[in-house]
């Protein structure tokens, strides 16, 4: 049996920026971090010669071919294994289409098993671009590639996403107590919606492609508040990496209709008058976490809690996509 988890992320600035459709003309810029919420995938040898397969379904076939699953499908041709005697089952500390990333945390995990089964090593870099070519090339979702470079690389990092595909990556030189700060005072509420992170991303993949000026304009400007979030970061001034998270915010709604509702408009303004210096939905927006950076965490947690809105509490991961078990 094999077992590898993936770590769920939050973007701590510059998100959107990550989309083909985006860096591959003016390259994108982003600060995200890797949270101890994981997604989990576990593979197993069957005794009779057949696939097993297990998420929100079950299926249960002969071939690689006859498997439903996109994601699976696509990982099993991509690292050759083809069964037949093979169980794979996914499980996670928080569902998908809450914003955390867990496509790109599901695609990784799955192949850092399917490499263990196989007995190759590889890279953080390598098994990022693997689940980014399963994603974007060969099923063609309208997503960028930060989810997977976050979920296989890990810790606190800032991405340069270049035109010609290289992705650059380093860890943000945050010092401790200005880490510790910052687990303690980024306080994440889960809405209660769930939705398609492609649905939301579609429309600014196809304005991009198209040369909409209003949706580039918006993305140069998130990706100078990306390089400006680390500045802030790296600096220790948490109050202005807060500021900055509420002009994101406000310039993400821009974007797109379905980017926030009524509800979350009303929460968000709660917030703000309840101890928070700023914040943000957390992914492609419509739903899932709203994020805060809070000056009174005590205040903003009562106020939220008072809302009805559940607290997940988390602290970040430094070890990406790993083996927790093989044998």
């Amino acid at each position: 049996m094999i077992i590898t988890r993936s770590p769920l992320r939050i973007s701590l600035g510059g998100g959107g920026t990550d989309l083909p459709s985006y860096y591959r003309e003016f390259g994108g810029f982003l600060v995200a971090a890797a949270i101890d919420k994981y997604v989990y995938i576990t593979q197993h040898r069957t005794f009779q010669e057949e696939i097993i397969i297990k998420y929100s379904k079950m299926e249960r076939v002969a071939s690689v071919d006859e498997i439903q699953h996109p994601i699976i499908r696509e990982a099993l041709k991509l690292t050759g294994v083809i069964g037949p005697h093979l169980e794979l089952t996914s499980m996670a500390d928080i569902p998908g289409g809450t914003g955390l990333g867990s496509s790109g945390s599901f695609t990784t995990a799955l192949l850092k098993a399917l490499h263990a089964y196989r007995r190759h090593p590889i890279s953080p870099a390598e098994l990022a671009e693997q689940a980014c070519d399963i994603e974007i090339n060969r099923l063609g979702e309208p997503i960028g590639k930060q989810d997977q470079y976050i979920a296989a690389v890990g810790g606190i990092t800032a991405f340069t996403f270049h035109p010609d595909g290289r992705v650059e990556y380093r860890p943000c030189r945050i010092s401790e107590e200005t880490l510790f700060n910052l687990e303690d005072n980024l306080l994440l509420f889960f809405t209660g919606y769930s939705r398609s992170a492609s649905s939301i991303l579609k429309d600014q993949n196809d304005r991009s492609k198209q040369q909409d000026k209003a949706m580039l304009d918006n993305l140069h400007f998130t990706k100078e508040l990306g390089l400006k979030s680390l500045a802030a970061l790296e600096s220790g001034n948490l109050e202005e990496f807060g500021r900055l998270m509420d002009v994101h915010w406000q310039h993400k709604k821009a974007r797109s209709s379905g980017m926030s509702n009524p509800a979350i408009n009303g929460w968000y303004d709660h917030a703000l008058e309840n101890g928070a210096i700023g914040g943000k939905v957390i992914g492609a927006g419509g739903g899932g976490f709203l994020m805060f950076y809070a000056a009174d965490k005590q205040k903003l947690r009562h106020a939220m809690r008072e809302q009805g809105l559940q607290e997940v509490r988390f602290r970040f991961d430094f070890e990406g996509t790993k083996v927790v078990a093989q044998n």
